[in-house]
């Protein structure tokens, strides 16, 4: 055994994961090479080994859970990483040319997959599982909460920045009575959500947040902010300011991290979200500062554990139908997506943050809704 093996070993014994052993969670090395792969690259090398069938746990999701937990991945840094981190501090990765990259690598993707794996208003964010163990539900549960946050009132014209399909345009329109103008940089999600709102008050445009000039009643963003990136934060609140009236409400709905870091996971940004970052509760903070009060902060991360795996399992389900349009390394690069971001919620190593913003603050107490 070299070296690298036996260090390999030693990190993994603060983990509970043993090789070849017989729990859900623990290593099933098929591949040698698979040890030093990691040592020179990390959590890209974890990711491409398990679609190159090099590695195997029966538990994904677990198996990531309690990495994660143990904190050793600090023990790995790799040097494509750092050259990862570098290119993030010297380059925008989210400016107009390179933000339309993850709507064609990821978004544009066939829409009967996302059909099988997601509800059936077609929502791709974190379901709100409050009293329920049923996906539609949750969905559903969190589409009404953000309209009762923004304190919703027929007639009243909402801007949906990162539309996706118009689960949230529909759900408003047809349960609040609104008016609401959804946008999008996925042509995809273009066409599917203006067959799907039609004959509704629903205006669904292929746009850039920094492209809009009109004024709304309220402003929303579900799970688009993980696309915009530091460098470009503060622009995203300045142009929510711009276009939201004084007495409105902006209710920011993203993935949140720990600390503020740069680098995008170099697994995540090469195969399933290029360019992404998530950002900081600090990151945030300081983006927003002297353009909107922050009237409420909700926290339910744990419940996108409970939602990547239940869209995993309808994966799994419709695999008989995808995988003639897909092949069996998809297949393994979807399954760790889905359950690798699953432990990382379970771990708390990830956070889903609901913020409600005002411009200068609501008369009286904002009172929150749950």
């Amino acid at each position: 055994m070299n070296k690298l093996h036996s260090k390999f070993e030693e990190i993994l014994s603060h983990t509970d994961i043993d090789i070849s052993g017989s729990r859900p969670w623990d290593l099933k090395i098929h591949n040698n090479n698979f040890i030093d792969r990691i040592f020179s690259e990390g959590s890209l090398a974890l990711g491409e080994g398990y679609m190159d069938g090099w590695w195997d746990a029966h538990s994904v999701d677990q198996f990531i859970c309690k990495i994660l937990r143990s904190n050793v991945s600090e023990k790995i840094t790799p040097y494509k990483i750092l050259m990862l981190a570098l290119q993030a501090k010297l380059t925008n990765l989210q400016n107009f040319a390179r933000s339309r990259q993850v709507a064609h690598n990821h978004y544009d993707l066939d829409n009967r997959l996302f059909e099988i794996m997601l509800d059936s208003r077609m929502t791709y964010t974190c379901g709100y599982w409050k009293q329920t163990n049923d996906l539609e539900i949750a969905q559903e549960k969190k589409l009404d909460l953000v309209c009762r946050k923004i304190q919703l009132k027929e007639g009243q014209h909402v801007l949906d920045i990162g539309c996706g399909w118009g689960s949230f345009a529909k759900f408003a329109a047809e349960n609040y009575g609104a008016k609401v103008t959804g946008i999008t940089i996925s042509s995809e999600q273009v066409a599917y959500a203006r067959e799907g709102c039609k004959n509704l008050p629903i205006e669904i445009l292929e746009n850039d947040y920094r492209l809009v000039e009109d004024k709304f009643d309220h402003i929303v963003s579900l799970g688009m902010f993980e696309h915009v990136g530091s460098k470009n934060y503060r622009t995203f609140f300045q142009q929510a300011n711009k276009c939201l009236k004084d007495d409105g409400f902006l209710l920011l709905h993203t993935i949140g991290g720990l600390e503020s870091n740069l680098t995008p996971d170099p697994w995540i940004h090469k195969y399933i979200f290029p360019n992404g970052q998530i950002p900081s509760l600090k990151e945030v903070a300081s983006a927003s500062e002297k353009l909107f009060l922050v009237e409420d902060m909700h926290n339910f991360g744990a419940y996108y554990d409970k939602t990547l795996m239940a869209w995993f399992n309808n994966f799994h389900t419709g695999w008989d139908e995808l995988k003639a349009r897909y092949d069996e390394r998809f297949y393994r690069m979807w399954k760790f997506y889905l359950q690798a971001c699953a432990g990382a919620f379970r771990a708390r190593d990830l956070q889903l943050w609901q913020f409600v913003f005002s411009k200068a603050g609501v008369r009286g107490v904002y009172h929150r809704v749950s």
